[in-house]
């Protein structure tokens, strides 16, 4: 089997490695030019932890991991006012990695025989009863059995099959952003741990890295759906006027090519597949980052997408079981994050107070356990999804 992947990043490089370990050949395709560097912190478990593990990378992304002991979210000065431990996010092994250092370990990790091309991307897809042909914008055609579109939410895969970006991205009404920068001061102040500002309407986070490298992490609410022209302004218009470390932070904004920002946005497809093309990740489910293990899913799912291609007689059976099997799992985490919104980045002085009175709660196990479940949801299992896809053909 023939494989085109559109989209070198967690999804595509997941999907790529199995695929071509399990005997298929794959042509990965990314839009860039090179491989990213911009990103932000993950909080690293669940299917994705088990996926990467039954992959036999772990070792390799274990070795990039940040251990971080809390996440303390701080007044205007600094002050500690709640704190989020790693017990209330999630139940097994949990790993603190940037995400452009797993997408690297993901690459490094590619099979010699996936053929990854950078700077190219699908200009027009044409199908036909057994295949695709999918014609790249320098001109050149691949013929293969099947086309997987995980270029993101802002598919060019979907667009050309599916339809328009605008029927099926689900705004949830906020912009993120993520830098990095050198500091000091700020790196002796979150060493160890992540610390986010306990704002309204707003937050900044920080995460230290080796050296005095601090990442800075950002999330506001906005009525303007469309992305700024030149993210760097917008960061130090959206998150000016807070106080603490936020000040020297945006001083030390760098460029805009150096910057991660996009919209906070949700993907729904009534249908996952057609014909010989096929979306994974966020191209189809983007869960956003206010539901959390978005990258998770991704690579879980490219995971569970690989094995259905390797087990199932048809590529048509194999495309519609990934996505019975693995279209529930994602809808959850969607409403999960639709639900907390509110809890991510308070609109009110009211909701803020709330949030904090119930994380200082939590120190009781009961009210812990429902803290975990409101932040995060279940963390469903890859393994017992594959054990019913085996036991279950019809599942």
């Amino acid at each position: 089997m023939k494989v085109v992947v559109c989209g070198a990043g967690l999804t595509g490089l997941t999907l790529a490695n199995r695929v071509s370990t399990l005997g298929g050949e794959v042509v990965l395709l990314e839009r860039a030019p090179a491989p990213r560097e911009q990103g932000y912190m993950i909080d690293f478990f669940g299917p994705g932890h088990e996926a990467v593990e039954a992959m036999g990378l772990l070792p390799a992304v274990e070795e990039i991991a940040h251990p971080l002991a809390k996440a303390d979210l701080v007044d205007e000065g600094g002050r500690r006012r709640a704190t989020v431990r790693p017990g209330q996010i999630a139940r097994g092994p949990l790993l603190n990695l940037m995400r452009p250092d797993l997408e690297r370990v993901l690459r490094e990790h590619l099979p010699p025989a996936v053929d990854l091309r950078f700077g190219t991307t699908p200009v027009a897809v044409d199908e036909h009863d057994d295949g695709v042909r999918v014609t790249l914008d320098d001109g050149t055609a691949l013929d293969a059995d099947l086309l997987v579109g995980a270029d993101g939410i802002h598919s060019t895969v979907r667009r050309l099959v599916f339809g328009p970006e605008e029927r099926f991205l689900r705004l949830l009404g906020f912009h993120t952003a993520a830098f990095a920068f050198e500091s000091p001061r700020i790196h002796a102040q979150v060493r160890g741990r992540a610390c986010l500002t306990d704002t309204v309407d707003r937050q900044m986070g920080f995460y230290a890295l080796g050296g005095d490298r601090v990442v800075a992490f950002g999330v506001h609410r906005t009525p303007d759906p469309d992305l700024p022209e030149d993210p760097r302004a917008a960061v130090r218009e959206a998150y000016g006027g807070l106080g603490w470390v936020v000040p020297e932070a945006l001083d030390r904004c760098p460029p805009p090519s150096e910057i991660y920002y996009d919209q906070v946005a949700q993907t729904v497809l009534p249908r996952w597949h057609r014909g010989r093309v096929v979306l994974a990740g966020d191209a189809c489910y983007a869960v956003s980052l206010v539901a959390g293990q978005g990258t998770s899913l991704a690579i879980a799912g490219a995971y569970l997408l690989a094995e259905q291609l390797a087990r199932t007689p048809s590529v048509e059976d194999a495309l519609a079981r990934y996505e019975r099997l693995w279209r529930p799992v994602a809808e959850e985490k969607q409403r999960v994050g639709r639900s907390g919104a509110g809890r991510f980045v308070p609109a009110t002085k009211r909701q803020l107070w709330i949030r904090r009175g119930v994380l200082r709660l939590s120190r009781l196990p009961l009210i812990d356990r429902s803290v975990a479940a409101a932040l995060t949801g279940d963390s469903p299992s890859l393994h017992a999804t594959l054990h019913r896809a085996e036991s279950n053909p019809t599942a």
